[in-house]
């Protein structure tokens, strides 16, 4: 059973920062994807953020210039540094996780067989 426990949530102002982590119960090199979502509390559907196909790290346009992906497979974690913060950031965020390899795209949610639970990230004023 592969198990995800997301940290790291919390409120924030606007041009803020927020480091998120995500410890996995196997080792990070298991996935072939391995990566962060979001959803708002508006009910809208669930966006990626970022995640890693492999080794490539790929960006959404949401967090491009502002959000770091990374990982640390020492410690079978991986992280989402935020940075510069908007209001529209907040939302509950989501690690997730596929072993196998595919060549769909790596922003839809339906091809992580693995999620965890959420942390909240609030920005406000």
């Amino acid at each position: 059973v592969v198990r995800l426990v997301e940290s790291g949530g919390g409120s924030e102002q606007p041009g803020g920062s927020l480091r998120l982590s995500c410890v996995s119960s196997l080792s990070t090199d298991s996935f072939y994807l391995f990566g962060w979502f979001r959803q708002a509390p508006s009910g809208k559907e669930r966006e990626a953020v970022a995640t890693f196909r492999g080794d490539e790290t790929v960006v959404a346009d949401v967090a491009k210039g502002r959000f770091t992906i990374s990982r640390d497979n020492s410690k079978n974690t991986l992280y989402l540094q935020m940075d510069s913060l908007k209001l529209e950031d907040t939302g509950m965020y989501y690690c997730a996780a596929r072993m196998s390899a595919t060549r769909a795209s790596p922003f839809a949610p339906s091809w992580y067989n693995y999620w965890g639970q959420g942390t909240q990230v609030t920005v406000s004023s």
